[in-house]
């Protein structure tokens, strides 16, 4: 008789874990992001975290946002198309690019790239249009006036 209940209790158990496994949604996995197109100066296999964090280094170097080198429209990201060449600064972009690393790779001898001396904020200093010479001198101050007597 014990046989029979403890029989009759392991074929239960297999039951509910059949149906329960049954009626479980499936394991959901998150589609993996479709891979970059376009890259000419990035390597083709730069992480995601990778490349958004040198897009946004670029664009506080030049104090730009996105729409400044990328075709779309600013505050929707659905309609950016990163892949277009459309925009000129996009090109400008990755000659400055391949400058800095040659400056960076031949003048300074870095083979280190995540420890660069020269970065697009050393001549532009969140500007769009670095600097070609110094700021003029401030103007010398007023001297004081003469004291009445």
């Amino acid at each position: 008789m014990n046989r029979e209940k403890l029989a009759l209790a392991a074929g239960c158990a297999a039951f509910v874990a059949a149906v329960a496994t049954a009626q479980a949604p499936p394991a959901t996995t998150a589609p993996a992001p479709p891979p970059f197109k376009n890259l000419q100066v990035f390597p083709k296999d730069i992480s995601r975290p990778d490349l958004i964090n040198n897009m946004k280094g670029f664009a506080q170097a030049l104090g730009v946002r996105c729409t400044h080198c990328h075709v779309g429209t600013e505050g929707q990201p659905p309609t950016f198309d990163f892949a277009s060449d459309a925009k000129p600064e996009k090109a400008t972009a990755r000659k400055m690019l391949a400058m800095v690393h040659r400056i960076n790779g031949q003048d300074f001898g870095v083979t280190d790239f995540s420890n660069v001396k020269v970065t697009c904020f050393t001549c532009h200093r969140g500007s769009v249009k670095p600097l070609t010479a110094p700021p003029p001198p401030e103007p010398a101050p007023a001297a004081p006036a003469p004291k009445a007597s």
